[in-house]
């Protein structure tokens, strides 16, 4: 044990002392201290957490600084994900990220709004050339917020390479005080074949931890026999944060050989979905804990060591083991767990629930019954498995969302038994909720007689139909109201059915950006926008859903010129 500390104390010096990364080129992107709600790489739903999250003091509009020298290279804004988003390219190759922003600095705004205005959309994504919008290192860029997809007042930074990789920002000297070990919070372990067995069981077990004084864990012991693999639930706290954040690196030795490695530095866009196969789905799903495997089943990570990316661990009947896991936050602090493993054959069998449809996964595979037909493609999934399929009526029951999915995956129902009028109206949703019984709306596209829904989620889909016009109402003004003094206008619009597709609003005729906030429902224009000149001012808004259904909302209101 002494020796195995002594080697990756000297691997960590040896690897921090060649570190590839400048050290004092980026630097805070705000003028607070570095607290984080969240790391790099943290495990996300569907992806990993590409940058850091900074957190802003429960505020938005927070001065966002331009990390280093450079040019605005990217402008995105959108409803969902990212929200507000700048991406600065810098001399040295690297890009950074600023994500979730309330607004831009004032020729940055002024250069989005005027080509918002020429686009008539609020989304737009804008590339401005190397000339157009260069910055100095610690230059004002925007302020902090809170748009798109972000659950609270936050910064989301990130360092990409130029292969547009994310990377760790840590990597490059951006510094948050942390002392504390991670926590493990719990230990599985799996049978991996039919002749596995885990405490005379072929089901996954859960091992009871013990902690130890020094913050280390031993567990209970465990008989076991053949091919097992062992999960481990964990996460990390800095000093200054309460919020559970992610680790940086996990190791696993067995007999004192070391078997598996995952460090969380670098990965690609195009792998973050294979989160899914690292971490135990169907616990994930059913519990919404994340057990991460420490053991490789039929994953292609750039996280993993490529020399101990295996993890299985071979019991052999009247033995004695020893596996070890290192977790490790970026400041080298480390937890141990000890598991003690003696070889146990036992007569147990695993068994596979048989149906009449299986899925290989390296093959295309349809299936049709009654007026659905699924079309999955090669490579859909990471593993072959029977799968449960099922039709009545216009509902699908496609097995439990248990079994994780690489790409999309087509659905179709004819709908030639619905007359001309309902069909225009009829959308595909997954059916969600604890008893399944919400439609979600799914990406849902016609083509004749057929309705075409593109998922990644296996479950239960059904047909539902919406007829229903979406709702607008005005939040802070009414018809024929003097508004002079108001700097903006808002109003709330919703659907309760397959949800907002887009809108338009003008006044006296010319289009006005207005901004959505989906998680409050509400569109909000900016009268420094100076569209509205005139005393009198006709407001106009139409919103639509997702199968066409239209509400327009008209009101008049003054202001003194």
């Amino acid at each position: 044990m002494r020796l195995v500390l002594f080697l990756l104390t000297t691997f960590s010096l040896i690897s921090q002392a060649q570190n590839i990364y400048p050290q004092d080129y980026f630097g805070d992107p705000l003028e607070v201290p570095l607290i984080l709600s969240g790391t790099f790489a943290e495990l996300r739903s569907n992806h990993f957490h590409s940058g850091l999250d900074i957190k802003t003091q429960q505020r938005e509009g927070l001065r966002v600084l331009a990390s280093a020298e450079g040019f605005v290279s990217r402008i995105k804004i959108s409803h969902y994900g990212y929200g507000k988003a700048l991406y600065i390219t810098h001399p040295n190759g690297y890009t950074t990220v600023y994500a979730h922003l309330q607004k831009f600095a004032p020729e940055i705004e002024a250069y989005i709004k005027k080509r918002q205005y020429e686009a008539e959309s609020y989304e737009i994504e804008l590339f401005p050339s190397a000339n157009e919008l260069k910055l100095n290192k610690g230059e004002h860029v925007a302020y902090s917020g809170n748009t798109g997809g972000s659950g609270g007042p936050h910064l989301h930074f990130e360092i990409r390479n130029k292969e547009e990789h994310p990377l760790n920002p840590m990597l490059f000297g951006i510094n948050v005080a942390d002392t504390t070990k991670p926590t493990i919070k719990s230990i599985y372990a799996y049978a991996l074949n039919d002749s596995s067995s885990v405490n005379n069981s072929t089901e996954k077990q859960k091992i009871r931890l013990i902690p130890l004084a020094s913050g280390d864990y031993n567990t209970e012991n465990i008989e076991a026999y053949g091919v097992i693999g062992i999960g481990v639930e964990t996460n990390d706290r800095q000093n200054l944060a309460a919020n559970s954040n992610g680790v940086y690196q996990i190791q696993s030795f067995l007999n004192g050989n070391q078997n598996f490695e995952i460090n969380f530095q670098s990965f690609s866009f195009n792998e973050t979905r294979n989160i899914n196969q690292l971490i135990d789905y169907e616990h994930y799903t059913t519990t919404k804990h994340r057990i991460q495997k420490l053991f490789n089943h039929n994953n292609i990570l750039s996280l993993y060591n490529p020399e101990f990316y295996n993890g299985n661990l071979v019991v052999k009947d009247s033995t004695n083991s020893i596996y070890k896991i290192r977790v490790v936050d970026f400041e080298n602090n480390d937890a141990w767990v000890t598991i003690n493993i003696k070889g146990n054959k036992t007569s147990t069998k695993k068994t596979e629930e048989k149906t009449p449809y299986y899925i290989y996964a390296n093959q295309s595979t349809n299936l049709k019954s009654g007026n659905v037909a699924v079309h999955f493609y090669p490579n859909t999934f990471y593993e072959d498995f029977y799968m449960d399929f099922n039709v009545q009526n216009d509902t699908l029951t496609l097995h439990d969302d248990i079994m994780p999915t690489k790409n999309n995956f087509n659905i179709n129902f004819n709908v030639s038994h619905f007359n001309d009028e309902d069909k225009d109206k009829l959308f595909v949703s997954r059916l969600v909720g604890r008893n399944k019984n919400y439609p979600l709306y799914t990406s849902t596209r016609r083509e004749g007689d057929t309705l075409i829904a593109s998922t990644k989620y296996l479950g239960s889909y059904t047909l539902t139909a919406d007829t229903v016009k979406p709702s607008i109402t005005p939040k802070n003004f009414r018809d024929e109201q003097w508004i002079s003094n108001y700097r903006f206008l808002k109003v709330k619009i919703d659907d309760s059915g397959s949800g907002i597709s887009n809108y338009r609003a003008t006044i006296n005729g010319k289009w006005i950006l207005m901004e959505y906030d989906y998680k409050t429902k509400t569109l909000t224009f900016d009268f420094n926008d100076h569209i509205s000149t005139e005393t009198k001012n006709n407001f106009k808004l139409i919103v639509t859903d997702n199968v066409g259904n239209s509400s327009t909302f008209e009101s008049v209101f003054y202001r003194k010129k």
